[in-house]
């Protein structure tokens, strides 16, 4: 039996891959490497403190998430 969110997953995994990819890459870089600083830390540096838990944590998230759904998905169906 198919799943029925396996598409869907899948696709978010791939968007959260590539929303980690522009993250780390050139505009955003550019962006936050300035001279000013923040609570003393460059702005670039707090960039990544705190983008790179971030996103982590969205991560994190949403692997909680879809694998509560897998667990009622395969209470439902009788599968283990």
């Amino acid at each position: 039996m198919k799943d029925p969110h396996g598409n869907s997953t899948k696709e978010a995994w791939i968007l959260c891959l590539i929303l980690g990819i522009i993250m780390i890459n050139f505009p955003f870089i550019h962006i936050f490497s300035n001279e000013d600083l923040i609570f003393g830390l460059p702005t670039l540096v707090l960039y990544f403190f705190v983008g790179w838990p971030a996103s982590i944590l969205v991560i994190w998230f949403f692997a909680r998430r879809n694998g509560a759904e897998d667990e009622n998905s395969s209470v439902d169906t009788g599968r283990e």
